[in-house]
């Protein structure tokens, strides 16, 4: 890790005026996209994650998207502190969760007031303004079709990104497209709901009472069972938690059959992140649903 110090003294002016010092502090994550900072202030506790990356306003998204979850779920969502830049660098200032162990209905929490977020509508499939997934961009443009959205929104940039970057070639690139036409009647007809967007297990917290906390959104209206299918990506999904959401606000028959599918997107994202290891998961569902 560089040395922070000076970053430190820019947010301790800038954000707090001066009336506070950093005590001590420890790197919690250092990745290729994000820095993590612990930070233990006069003040209390904050987490700051800071980038070098070229779109300056990755952070601002993120803040207006953690706003988004805090409004309109009984989850719990961190507070915003600040939003800046230092230099070349770009940082995000939150309160620092402190973390518990779950209670019994830790599970069972997480899935109502997911079902709660996702019973917020819109529309129309979208958001106001693009934003991003990790660091990738993320187009929002406004469908009035899920289908459509999905496909022109979410698998077609990745995909096309992927050929760009030369993950995948030209082959491959029609063999994905010929899947478009098995995905015209093949999700259930809903109202848009209000995504986390990036929902598994590393951006879901235990807080200091033992509860589920937020962090970390890709927030849009889609189809709700976006955030459920990327729930089991990474086997993170926990007992109790699918049965909750299902009591709260049960989905249409055949969530089962569709999970591969709409995982197609973040294993296309992670393509781009991380590289060739995603591919066969993509193939394996292309071979199932395309042929």
């Amino acid at each position: 890790m560089d040395s922070p110090d000076e970053l430190f003294d820019h947010i301790c002016l800038t954000v707090f005026g001066g009336a506070n010092s950093i005590l001590n502090y420890r790197l919690v994550a250092a990745g290729s996209m994000n820095q993590a900072i612990y930070l233990n202030t006069e003040k209390g506790a904050f987490f700051l994650k800071s980038n070098f990356e070229q779109e300056a306003d990755i952070f601002p998204r993120e803040r207006e998207g953690l706003d988004l979850l805090r409004e309109n779920c009984n989850l719990y969502v961190p507070d915003t502190v600040a939003v800046g830049q230092f230099e070349d660098r770009h940082y995000l200032l939150m309160h620092w969760i402190s973390s518990s162990f779950p209670k019994p209905d830790y599970s069972s929490r997480l899935g109502e007031g997911l079902a709660e977020l996702h019973m917020c509508t819109s529309r129309q499939f979208g958001l106001d303004n693009d934003n991003y997934i990790a660091v990738l961009p993320q187009k929002n443009t406004w469908k009035s079709s899920w289908t459509s959205f999905f496909i022109e929104n979410r698998l077609e940039p990745q995909l096309q990104l992927a050929f760009y970057n030369g993950l995948i070639d030209q082959e491959f690139l029609q063999y994905f497209r010929s899947i478009y036409d098995v995905l015209q009647d093949f999700f259930p007809s809903e109202k848009p709901a209000l995504l986390h967007g990036d929902f598994w297990t590393g951006n879901i917290m235990v807080d200091s009472k033992g509860l589920p906390a937020l962090i970390d959104p890709a927030v849009y209206f889609g189809n709700r069972e976006m955030d459920l299918a990327f729930s089991r990506l990474f086997g993170g999904s926990t007992n109790g938690f699918f049965e909750a959401y299902q009591q709260v606000f049960p989905l249409e028959p055949g969530f089962e059959e569709r999970v591969p599918v709409y995982n197609l997107y973040p294993l296309l994202v992670h393509l781009n992140l991380f590289g060739k290891a995603y591919l066969p998961g993509i193939q394996k569902t292309l071979k199932r649903f395309a042929g």
